[in-house]
């Protein structure tokens, strides 16, 4: 099939860029079908050449930027283009978030037929060295006489070739080629596909192991740990099985707010990327959610109690649920090393039972922080809580906007307010929050 193929045009051609893709390609249309052109921006004239056509779009990259646009930066990464950890370099960091509000606003129109009454201030932080977890790909090149660790190539399932990284936190990414060269002196060179980060008061980096180090391994491994001030663990198996290489005596904890509430986590737990954007969206969704004391609070999705600890200090009453039953047991833990009381529930959100008690309750405040997924299965069940004010965390723009005008066209809610934040600057993920208020509140 892919023989009969007409083959791709040589040319180049001249094209005008009208738009952004949540991906980072410029669109073009050209002759009345669109083009999405790698490495272009909104209002440049440019030349490109094609490198996949399809029925209903075209694909190219930029050869030459004729007229280039005003909130064209230089990638200050000189792995920009290779490397797919970042999407959007060349766009300056406020231009980036403009591009993340449009394209929450837009999905809000167009799925969800609403529009916010008010558009709140972006959520910003460090644009470098913020990221705090990853997940960094490991791989032996015999050809290349080398073992990579980073991120996969921009659209392509090979590791990228990069000696550092400027988005990670500067104690894991100053150190990729470092990392490389210890791994390429082990055993078991060809045995680790990835490596997990967590980088918080202490760095810790899991090893996915697919066979047990030998003793010089060991050594290797705990001369590096020294040498760098890094803490190894290893994982032969599933999460169950990550194990610190030594015995620890410091746990993994961050602040979820900047007080002096601390969450403990172990290091393949999912805690946000960003910790300074983190603690500015607690703060902010706390004082959306203007909880009085006593306040009877629903949170679904609460994790290791990220939000959960802040509003049990504020004095709400919380019922915080999670599917995960070792989160919940983390976040109870969590509650208890702090001082602070919350029920903590484990129950499957996305099939949730009716009667089940703690949804047969009602409550002043609801907020949720799903995945990806959104909550549309819970969006009844919070419509019946009688909720008067819903703080609606969300990493992803379609299913925020679908649940959204599902509570208000369906269950008499408003869109207050809703913002976007900058948790993953020159990427295009897009991280956001709404307020939603039922009249009366």
């Amino acid at each position: 099939m892919r023989a009969n193929r007409k083959p791709l045009p040589l040319e180049e051609f001249e094209a005008a860029i009208v738009d952004l893709t949540e991906e980072g390609r410029g669109v073009a249309r050209v002759e009345g079908k669109v083009v999405f052109v790698e490495g272009a921006l909104p209002g440049e004239q440019v030349k490109y050449r094609l490198t996949r056509k399809r029925r209903d779009a075209d694909e190219g990259e930029v050869t030459a930027i004729l007229t280039p646009s005003p909130d064209r930066v230089a990638p200050p990464c000189p792995h920009f283009g290779l490397c797919g950890g970042c999407s959007v370099q060349h766009l300056s960091p406020q231009a980036q978030l403009r591009l993340k509000e449009k394209q929450l606003l837009d999905a809000l129109q167009r799925i969800g037929k609403v529009k916010p009454e008010e558009i709140a201030a972006p959520l910003s932080g460090p644009t470098w060295g913020y990221r705090r977890r990853a997940r960094l790909s490991v791989k032996h090149v015999p050809k290349k006489g080398r073992v990579l660790v980073g991120f996969r190539e921009r659209l392509s399932p090979f590791v990228a070739a990069i000696d550092s990284c400027a988005v990670l936190d500067p104690r894991v990414g100053s150190k990729l080629k470092a990392l490389a060269t210890l791994i390429g002196e082990l055993s078991l060179r060809d045995q680790i596909p990835q490596i997990e980060v967590a980088a918080v008061d202490v760095v810790a980096l899991v090893l996915r192991v697919m066979r047990p180090p030998i003793v010089d391994d060991l050594a290797k491994l705990r001369a590096f740990a020294a040498e760098h001030e890094v803490r190894f663990h290893l994982q032969p198996g599933g999460y169950d099985s990550v194990a610190p290489l030594d015995p620890i005596d410091t746990p993994l904890t961050y602040s979820p707010d900047g007080s002096d509430l601390r969450l403990e986590f172990g290091p393949t737990d999912f805690i946000q990327v960003n910790g300074e954007v983190n603690q500015r969206m607690v703060q902010q969704a706390l004082e959306w959610l203007d909880v009085r004391a006593g306040d009877q609070v629903l949170e679904l999705f609460c994790g290791l109690g990220n939000f959960t600890l802040p509003l049990a200090r504020a004095g709400a009453q919380v019922t915080a649920v999670e599917g995960d039953a070792g989160l919940v047991r983390r976040a109870e833990q969590n509650a208890q090393r702090n001082g602070l009381t919350a029920r903590f529930v484990k129950s499957d959100l996305f099939t949730p039972d009716a009667h089940t008690p703690w949804l047969t309750q009602n409550y002043a405040r609801v907020l949720l922080d799903p995945p990806r997924a959104g909550a549309t299965e819970m969006i009844p069940h919070i419509a019946k809580s009688g909720a008067e004010r819903i703080v609606y965390v969300s990493c992803h723009p379609g299913t925020l906007a679908r649940d959204v005008g599902a509570l208000v066209h369906q269950h008499g809610y408003r869109l207050v307010r809703a913002g976007v934040m900058d948790m993953f600057p020159h990427t295009s993920h897009v991280e956001s929050m709404a307020l939603l208020v039922r009249d009366g509140d």
